[in-house]
């Protein structure tokens, strides 16, 4: 019986030796895990106190401008030459002689062809001996009315006499009237032996060669003339500008109009607004138009395809900003500007016609603000921004996001 006192006191002991030990080791990972804690959110905040995303964004700017601005139309056009001639012979005959190289450009009037002359030589004798004869008798009929008159006169002939004369006389002016027609029409014929170019252009690949026969009035022709001094350019317009290029067209103003390579790299001529046509094309709903250009170095090229640009309207001191720089969202349409705290700020904008890489601003805009222009993908309302400017490396931009 003594012995179990002594049994309970060493149990008793060693559960409070156990309670010590469960209670050390928790307050040890207590203040373990506190202290990884406070490690771990110290290593955060230095994190991410070197993060770039809570850096200053670095973009790029463009101040708004304040400026004529001019509405510019572009289209595709076809070169047309001011006149074409198909040079044809208006006689039959062998051709004899060319005085025309291919492609050679021809001033009005000058030779082009011979024809051999010939048979309308045999022709133009033929009538002009049949009109000696007629006129021989007319001379001699005259002389006997003459007498005949005087012998009336002297009452030594009957009145019908003379009048039968006098018929004669007549009918034989007719006869050399008429023959003088017919040697009219010879001469004329003769004259088409030799083909003039009737307009200054430049001439097409001949048709003909020396030897060969030509009949009068070939399809096919001998040779065609292009004017080319002065060319126009034909392009059509979207039938929603055409009140603007009437207005423009209507008040006597000079609208002019550019063309470019097909590139659009390089400027090929200047001229002017020459004509609209008379109707809208109801396939298209377009409208043509033709200008007229000098083109004396010959740089337009008939049936050549280029580029136009129609400058339709100039609007004075219009806002506007580069069309890249504008925004579009859920809201409307809207771009970052730049305080005087360097940070973003989200402007609404309406906005007018865009030309050129350039956008007019209606409403929204001053004129005196910077837009950003680079470095959008990465900005908020009130976010810090970093100007970079032009000289700047492009590296400091951050890189658009894609998706």
């Amino acid at each position: 019986m003594s012995e179990q006192p002594e049994t309970l006191h060493i149990q008793s002991h060693s559960a409070k030796r156990k309670v010590k030990w469960l209670i050390g080791f928790i307050v040890a990972a207590m203040i373990v895990g506190i202290t990884w804690t406070y490690w771990k959110k110290k290593h955060a905040e230095k994190d991410e106190s070197f993060s770039q995303w809570n850096k200053p964004v670095p973009v790029r700017i463009v101040p708004v401008q304040k400026n004529d601005m001019q509405l510019q139309i572009k289209a595709i056009g076809t070169v047309v030459p001011a006149h074409v001639v198909q040079v044809q012979s208006q006689v039959a005959g062998t051709l004899q002689k060319l005085y025309f190289a291919d492609g050679q450009y021809v001033k009005k009037g000058q030779l082009l062809a011979q024809i051999d002359p010939a048979f309308f030589q045999v022709a133009l004798a033929q009538a002009q001996g049949v009109q000696q004869q007629n006129l021989s008798q007319l001379i001699n009929a005259e002389t006997e009315l003459s007498r005949y008159q005087l012998l009336y006169k002297q009452d030594s002939i009957a009145k019908q006499q003379v009048e039968q004369q006098q018929a004669l006389v007549n009918q034989l002016k007719g006869q050399v009237q008429a023959n003088q027609a017919q040697v009219d029409a010879a001469k004329l014929q003769l004259s088409y032996t030799k083909i003039y170019a009737p307009i200054e252009g430049r001439v097409g690949f001949r048709q003909k060669d020396v030897g060969n026969l030509i009949q009068a009035n070939e399809p096919a022709g001998l040779l065609s003339i292009i004017q080319t001094h002065p060319i126009y350019v034909q392009f059509p317009i979207a039938e929603n500008y055409l009140d603007i290029v009437r207005q423009e067209t209507k008040n006597n103003k000079t609208v002019t109009v550019s063309v470019w390579n097909k590139s659009e790299q390089k400027q090929l001529a200047i001229g002017l607004v020459h004509a609209l046509d008379n109707q809208i094309d109801l396939g298209t709903g377009t409208l043509k138009l033709k200008a007229i250009f000098e083109n004396k170095n010959d740089v337009l090229y008939p049936n050549q395809f280029v580029n136009v640009r129609l400058n339709a309207q100039t609007i004075i001191n219009a806002v506007n900003l580069p069309s890249d720089a504008i925004q579009h969202g859920a809201k409307g349409t809207y771009v970052y500007i730049i305080n005087k705290d360097n940070k973003a700020e989200v402007k609404m904008l309406t906005l007018g016609l865009s030309s050129n890489g350039q956008t007019e601003v209606l409403s929204g805009l001053n004129g005196t603000e910077r837009v950003v222009l680079e470095g959008i993908d990465r900005l908020s309302e009130g976010r810090e921004v970093q100007v970079v400017q032009k000289n700047d490396s492009d590296q400091s931009l951050p890189k658009p996001t894609v998706g």
